[in-house]
């Protein structure tokens, strides 16, 4: 989108690079007077170039789209753009998603080898089993023509399958009710009080929740209650705190909530999204559905595509903050020490130089030869670099077997949409997806 006034640019030191292009004030009058959501401005500053700048406030924030710029930040240089405090840090406490330099350093390579090669295939069968408990319940709605909510849906099973892998159980419905503060406080995160205290008074009630069903978790871990699946997640938690002091019982608990947001908000709000797109591109479902037979490689290929492309419409962090730590150049362009960076996926993955067509829903240019772009800076829904999302290999899985479960035994007829998306944390519908499961002829 070109932007009707000239921009402005930031001051610069002499020789050390071209001024980032800056917003004018005739733009953000504009967005102003159109509502003011954040996406809005930051497509509208996005016309500008794949670094760009605005103001709200006395500082500049860069925003950065453009793959060069986007790798350079957060794969080649993470200790100049730092990630400071997390959004849902009042929810997660100091689990990985938000903890800092050496302490961040241990616990993910604590957690790393649990979300890699061995370490997946431990929880290969706690996923299934989640999938064809949804599976089940969705032959039983088909029989009956009951409706349902498919988000609530969608989040129940991607529950079950971090719950499984946390403690070895399958979610019971208690649990389940539980931790259903979990998605309420996530979603309370960006109309909180700026204050710190005023925020946790106000989720207090679903805090308090969320840290009974956690203190009863660990406390079985630790007594060796491993559930019919085996240890779990917790378990490796509650080990780490016999040799590490730092495994305090607080940060087992941040780190078991982080894998519970992690595991299941993301994954959750991704395949409601496909459902969805299911319904408006019936075709790709069709395509997915005739790539081999059940079971062989190439139709998990074409289910994984199914996951890739809505991903790339609604990535699971739709934007990645930074804080310049150190003065430097982007892509050319030089960027002040104290600078905050937004690094957006949502609009890079939007971008028509990079995705032709970019809104059209075409799983395609994930198996089609030449289909996607190459340049690591061009996809990354789960980021880049080393703070990429450790459950990357654990979504992607969890996504695709339940899709190998749904897809060929289920088709959905919608009586209800969502009318509008929500730009938080996530990426999410505003509101319930009602439908109805019909088992596709033959």
């Amino acid at each position: 989108m070109e932007p009707e006034t000239t921009p402005d640019t930031l001051t610069h030191t002499p020789g050390t690079g071209r001024p980032v292009p800056e917003a004018g004030p005739e733009l953000l009058r504009r967005w102003r007077s159109g509502g003011g959501e954040l996406v809005e401005l930051l497509t509208e500053v996005r016309g500008l170039g794949g670094v760009a700048a605005f103001r709200l406030g006395p500082a500049p924030t860069v925003l950065v789209t453009d793959p060069d710029a986007v790798q350079h930040v957060l794969a080649r240089h993470p200790d100049r753009y730092v990630k400071r405090s997390h959004r849902a840090r009042l929810l997660i406490g100091d689990g990985v998603l938000a903890a800092t330099g050496a302490a961040w350093k241990s616990q993910r390579r604590l957690l790393q080898s649990q979300f890699t090669g061995p370490g997946m295939r431990r929880y290969e069968h706690r996923i299934t089993g989640a999938a064809r408990t949804t599976a089940e319940r969705w032959d039983g709605y088909a029989r009956t023509g009951q409706t349902f909510d498919v988000g609530r849906e969608m989040r129940r099973y991607a529950l079950d399958a971090i719950w499984r892998s946390l403690t070895g159980h399958p979610l019971d419905d208690g649990t389940e009710s539980e931790l259903d503060a979990v998605a309420a406080v996530a979603t309370a995160l960006p109309t909180l009080p700026a204050d710190v205290t005023d925020a946790h008074d106000a989720v207090a009630a679903d805090l308090a929740r969320i840290d009974a069903v956690a203190r009863r978790a660990v406390e079985a871990a630790r007594d060796g209650a491993a559930g019919p699946d085996g240890p779990g997640l917790l378990h490796v938690l509650t080990d780490a705190a016999a040799e590490r002091p730092e495994y305090t019982d607080r940060l087992i608990r941040d780190e078991m909530v982080t894998l519970l947001v992690a595991g299941h908000e993301t994954t959750a709000t991704t395949l409601t999204w496909l459902h969805l797109l299911l319904d408006r591109y019936p075709a790709a479902r069709e395509q997915a559905l005739a790539a081999g037979g059940e079971g062989t490689e190439q139709r998990r290929q074409a289910v994984q595509a199914l996951v890739h492309e809505t991903l790339r419409l609604y990535p699971s962090a739709w934007i990645l903050p930074r804080h310049t730590a150190e003065a430097g150049t982007v892509a050319g362009y030089c960027v002040e020490a104290g600078t905050d960076i937004l690094v957006c996926p949502y609009l890079t993955h939007r971008d028509p130089e990079l995705w032709p067509d970019p809104e059209h829903f075409d799983p395609r240019r994930f198996t089609a030869p030449d289909g996607r772009p190459t340049h690591p800076g061009a996809y990354f829904p789960f980021g880049i670099g080393p703070r990429a999302c450790l459950g990357l290999q654990f979504a992607l899985r969890e996504s695709t077997v339940l899709l190998e479960h749904l897809l060929p035994a289920h088709t959905l007829a919608f009586s209800a949409t969502p009318a509008k998306t929500v730009y938080g944390i996530t990426v999410r519908p505003d509101g319930p997806a009602l439908a109805t499961s019909v088992r596709p002829p033959g």
